[in-house]
């Protein structure tokens, strides 16, 4: 096999969960599912990916569970402070746009609360969300950009470009909260050339995203989802 060829396949494991989750959210709209169905769905699908084409890549072991800790719980802070110190902070232009699209939930507060689909979105966000996007971002990205060839790249390796582009791109991933999803995108990439470690920076988002969680649900937020 073609060293090019080859590069692709080793790609597969890093990129099709993120694929199959971006093209998830691109559809959702259109899917006739009720909520209760199609959440729990998309979980069961997702896992389902993982399990047959990641699990190999997979690596949950992490060295700095404290610092990471605090980290997370300091990331989720970045996340709300601008709001809650500026109620006004998001409704500005640079926020809201037809690029960024705007702030809100498709799916109305009476079908988020329903238990099923409450503890299926918290699920994904805390568990299968911090695997797939490590995965794709830190694991696969900020190596591939360094060298196509990225299994060569050791995890944690740094380039400026490639740290830079990855913070940026995973900023616009986030929308109307891109400003604090590229100081999140700088920290989770300095904490992978930190650690060197994917268990490290999945566990680090897992515990941003818990955080996030348990902020929404008791405070009704429901537009950070």
């Amino acid at each position: 096999m073609q060293p090019q060829a080859q590069s692709r396949w080793a790609s597969l494991p890093y990129v099709l969960p993120f694929a199959v989750f971006m093209a998830f959210l691109a559809v959702q709209k259109y899917v006739a599912l009720a909520p209760v169905v199609e959440y729990p769905a998309r979980d069961v699908l997702l896992i389902a990916v993982l399990i047959v084409f990641s699990r190999k890549v997979i690596d949950l072991h992490s060295s700095h569970r404290l610092e990471t800790a605090v980290i997370g719980v300091a990331v989720f802070v970045i996340w709300v402070g601008p709001d809650m110190l500026f109620p006004a902070y998001r409704q500005h232009w640079l926020f809201q746009n037809s690029i960024t699209g705007e702030l809100g939930n498709s799916v109305p507060e009476s079908i988020l609360l329903n238990p099923v689909v409450l503890w299926s979105r918290i699920f994904r966000a805390v568990v299968l969300v911090p695997i797939i996007e490590e995965l794709f971002w830190r694991a696969w990205l900020m190596r591939w950009l360094i060298s196509p060839r990225f299994e060569k790249v050791p995890l944690g390796a740094y380039q400026t470009a490639a740290f830079a582009i990855v913070a940026v791109m995973f900023a616009a991933e986030h929308g109307p909260f891109w400003d604090v999803g590229l100081v999140t995108g700088v920290i989770y990439n300095w904490w992978m050339v930190r650690t060197r470690s994917l268990g490290d920076c999945i566990l680090v988002h897992a515990i941003t995203n818990a955080c996030l969680c348990g902020y929404v649900v008791a405070t009704h937020h429901w537009e950070y989802w």
